[in-house]
């Protein structure tokens, strides 16, 4: 895949299908897949990602609410959480973060899009297109 800025954005606005962005995850290098789950981490506090985003994000990830990220996500201060969900080192523990994380940046970045972007704005990764995808097929 192309530039993981533009990777993740695609995946969090449903421009890219998750499956895309597992398989892509998954071939990832451990230190690689810890540099992803910190940069979405990042977006997520940039998209103003709120504690009440925490329910929503699950459902969207699918996670059951028992798995760790889910856990972490609904105990409050979301800047903590993000950065102890970021830190999980099992495998499976980090596809479910990643996949939260996708949803968390989902939920924000949308309601950010609502309130302060829908008249235009200068964000580039608010400007993606289905039709740049074909430029950046894995």
């Amino acid at each position: 895949m192309a530039d993981p800025y533009i990777t993740l954005n695609e995946l969090a606005q449903g421009l890219r299908p998750m499956s895309q962005g597992i398989e892509w995850f998954e071939s990832l290098s451990t230190e690689e897949q810890s540099t992803t789950l910190r940069l979405l981490s990042h977006f997520c506090i940039q998209a103003r990602a709120t504690t009440e985003d925490g329910a929503e994000s699950i459902r969207r990830a699918g996670l059951r609410a028992t798995h760790t990220p889910a856990v972490l996500i609904a105990r409050g201060r979301i800047d903590q959480q993000l950065g102890k969900i970021v830190s999980l080192t099992p495998h499976d523990e980090r596809l479910k973060s990643f996949r939260l994380l996708i949803a968390v940046l989902a939920v924000a970045d949308g309601r950010r899009r609502e309130r302060y972007c829908s008249d235009g704005c200068s964000h580039e990764w608010h400007r993606l297109s289905v039709g740049a995808l074909a430029e950046t097929q894995i």
